[in-house]
């Protein structure tokens, strides 16, 4: 499985690879913190900035690992 990595920005104006994703990163793409923990996405609890480039790579990161669903179970009559 790939892992989904967050970058941040550096003082400098570089980027690098930051802990884990904000928490309004993950409400923009309807994540919640549970739920994230559960699919193993890195949170960064202590960080408070949104970049646009971290939701669209957690956007495109739960294209590609969508849960599939429990299958229906049938009725024993």
């Amino acid at each position: 499985m790939t892992e989904a990595k967050a970058r941040v920005l550096k003082k400098d104006g570089k980027q690098r690879n930051g802990r884990g994703f904000s928490k309004g990163e993950l409400s923009e793409t309807g994540l919640s913190l549970k739920d994230a923990l559960r699919r193993k996405i890195p949170i960064d609890a202590k960080r408070g900035s949104n970049h646009k480039e971290n939701v669209e790579t957690l956007r495109s990161f739960l294209e590609v690992h969508k849960v599939a669903s429990k299958p229906e179970r049938k009725s024993k009559s």
